[in-house]
């Protein structure tokens, strides 16, 4: 399953990022505590958080992330953005919780590390 995919079904808001979408999305990891996530994402999961700070990019980059969904409708500041298109990262965005959209994501067949 593809990013594009997953932004179709789910419609999600892109960001930034949007012409890596065709990356392979092989599970997704939930959390917001940086140091968690470097110590437990696995390449090419799709990080699902409420952080909105430039942080998001560079904890994507050092592992190596299919991409950021940012729950509950948060907009992710300008620098966030700027940095993701920098890093052609994809940066979404869902109005939904990141437990409604975690079950979504388990429901279109993605899995936890």
């Amino acid at each position: 399953m593809t990013l594009s995919d997953i932004v179709s079904q789910l419609e999600l808001k892109v960001h930034a990022g949007r012409g890596a979408l065709n990356r392979p999305v092989m599970g997704a990891y939930v959390g917001d505590l940086m140091s968690d996530v470097m110590a437990h994402a696995h390449k090419d999961d799709l990080w699902i958080t409420i952080q909105i700070h430039p942080n998001v990019v560079a904890v994507s980059a050092l592992k190596d992330l299919a991409g950021v969904v940012i729950a509950n409708g948060r907009e992710p500041s300008e620098d966030t953005v700027r940095q993701a298109e920098e890093q052609s990262l994809p940066l979404l965005g869902t109005p939904l919780t990141a437990f409604e959209l975690g079950g979504r994501l388990h429901g279109l067949g993605l899995r936890g590390a």
